[in-house]
């Protein structure tokens, strides 16, 4: 059994065994920086991108692709909605993190995409040729100055072609963000876990990239598999605690063809551009490895190049719902109200605040699984569109308008629930979930998306562990966005039994494994927030709806009223 094998496994009975070292306890006075920090390094503002003609967020998660191209403005706009700050929150919930928020060096800034505890450790780096506004170059872009810094001058676009070899849209590309990971970043709080967390954050930044750019007319198509040892060293990470995980090509406005695919050297000597010189600055006085997170590392690195034949991924697709049997439809989806951008401005996790007083319509559960379904079908160099579906959903429901308390698979076929177990399931959520922030029998669904992991590796190697969580991760980024564009609240959590929702889903002969919760439903009234913009919402914010159906004043409505 390989290296992801065993850590699938690990992964999955974390619940009952832990994963070492299991004495862990995380030194939250000598954390890490979110952002890598370089010292000296020249910085670019960038511009936030204000666009008033947003399309609607339903477009964005399922719409096809376009092809107009990436400017500035444009990309200054994704960066902001996807990984800048955006707003300060402070709320009464349950999380446990909740008493140190006032403070201000413990604030929390949100972001339009999702992150495994609020870590945000993807790094993005845009590697910039001559079609590009700026001097060609590698940069780093610093989320809180919503900027780039640039860490080296010339254009090294070729070696980034090189590097990735035949994955379509590149091959004219002189424009790139590739994304990487410094796991010390997540691994100070989650140990040997961090890699299962951050190979999903991935997934849930390229899927806000990806309903962004659909909603503009633009295209992403991420590549995951590319000469990772290469673009390491071009961007100064060290092999064993950094990775780098995606490349994202650009069409970009005024390019033109690239003419080869590496720099003359590279060609015919073998001779390799140097990296970037700039050296980040680590907060953390003593950095820990964990021998786990390396072994995974390497594992998914030492073929990274080697790309998935068409169809490899066939004999791991979701089985098919079962024909017959007691079946629940659902009506068409609630409506999207919000731009995709407002949306990813709203999207907050609910943390205990659900009420099950308060039914969840059953178009919001449409809604909610028809964006969780997208999310899965996450398009990279290795699943293209119209590829197998890898993931299935599955659905706890416990206060839904219409449809009986009971547990169910979905059919994204015919969008209809399809019964496995009556009953309402709330004592078996709240049973097998090991945290103190959510109340599950409160939330009106819970969503479970399950792959076959196993399979996965089989058919595409060791690095197939980074696409299965990369599509949970976009899943998950889905739903939330979803949720905020219809006024539903979302809450996605791991801290659950994976080995009793696979028992009490009927899972233990499919080769399937529960990845993830994902919580829908209603929230108390009038919580107790607080609520600061730090990026201007281009979009007023739609009427909130108080329990009786009353339309409560927007903050705009409030402030004018204060002005007057």
């Amino acid at each position: 059994m390989g290296e992801t094998h065993e850590y699938a496994t690990a992964v999955m009975r974390r619940g009952r065994v832990a994963m070492e070292p299991a004495d862990f306890v995380p030194d939250w006075a000598d954390r890490p920086r979110k952002e890598k920090f370089y010292p000296g390094a020249e910085r670019f503002p960038l511009p936030d991108g204000d666009f008033p003609e947003d399309a609607g967020v339903g477009r964005g998660l399922s719409g096809p692709h376009g092809d107009a191209p990436f400017t500035l403005p444009l990309l200054g706009g994704m960066l902001r909605d996807s990984y800048g700050l955006v707003g300060r929150r402070l709320a009464v919930q349950a999380n446990t993190d909740l008493g140190t928020l006032p403070m201000y060096t413990q604030a929390n800034w949100s972001r339009g995409t999702a992150s495994g505890g609020g870590l945000y450790p993807v790094g993005v780096h845009w590697v910039s040729g001559p079609s590009g506004p700026l001097t060609p170059g590698v940069h780093h872009y610093s989320p809180q100055h919503h900027a780039v810094q640039r860490l080296l001058t010339g254009d090294v676009t070729g070696e980034v072609r090189a590097a990735v070899g035949d994955a379509g849209l590149h091959r004219d590309a002189d424009q790139f963000l590739v994304l990487g990971v410094k796991f010390w970043q997540n691994a100070f709080k989650y140990n040997s876990f961090s890699y299962h967390v951050v190979t999903m954050d991935l997934g849930a930044l390229l899927q806000t990239w990806s309903m962004w750019a659909r909603a503009r007319g633009l295209r992403i198509d991420p590549v995951l598999w590319f000469d990772e040892p290469r673009l390491g060293r071009l961007l100064g990470a060290d092999a064993d605690d950094e990775g780098v995980f995606a490349v994202v090509p650009l069409r970009w406005e005024g390019a033109v063809p690239a003419q080869g695919t590496a720099p003359a050297a590279s060609r015919t000597t073998g001779v390799r551009t140097s990296g970037v010189r700039h050296r980040e600055q680590e907060r953390s006085r003593r950095v820990i490895a964990f021998d786990t997170v390396r072994t995974v590392h390497r594992a998914t690195t030492a073929h990274a190049a080697e790309r998935p034949s068409p169809g490899a991924l066939e004999s791991a697709a979701a089985p098919a719902v079962p024909a017959g049997g007691e079946r629940v439809p659902l009506p068409p989806a609630a409506p999207m109200d919000l731009s995709v951008r407002r949306a990813l401005r709203s999207r907050r996790s609910s943390f205990g605040r659900f009420t099950g007083l308060r039914p969840l319509s059953a178009a919001h559960l449409t809604a909610a699984l028809r964006a969780a379904a997208a999310g899965t079908e996450l398009t990279t160099d290795a699943t293209p569109p119209g590829g197998p579906r890898l993931a299935s959903l599955y659905v706890f429901v416990n206060h839904v308008e219409g449809v009986p308390r009971g547990t169910y698979a979905f059919d994204p076929a015919t969008d209809e629930l399809r019964l496995i177990k009556q009953g309402a399931p709330g004592p078996f959520l709240q049973a097998h979930y090991f945290l103190n922030n959510y109340n599950l029998e409160q939330a009106a669904a819970a969503i479970v998306p399950a792959i076959r992991t196993h399979q996965v590796l089989d058919a595409v190697g060791e690095r197939g562990y980074r696409l299965v969580s990369a599509a949970i991760g976009a899943a998950a980024q889905a739903v939330y966005t979803a949720a905020a564009a219809s006024d539903t609240a979302c809450g996605v959590a791991l801290g659950f039994d994976s080995v009793a929702f696979a028992e009490e889903l009927g899972l233990t002969g499919t080769g399937e494994l529960p990845l993830l919760l994902m919580l829908v439903g209603n929230e108390r009234p009038r919580p107790a927030d607080f609520h600061y913009d730090l990026a201007p919402s281009p979009v007023p914010s739609p009427p909130r709806r108080t329990p009786e159906g009353i339309a409560e004043e927007t903050p705009e409505e409030i402030q004018e009223d204060e002005d007057r």
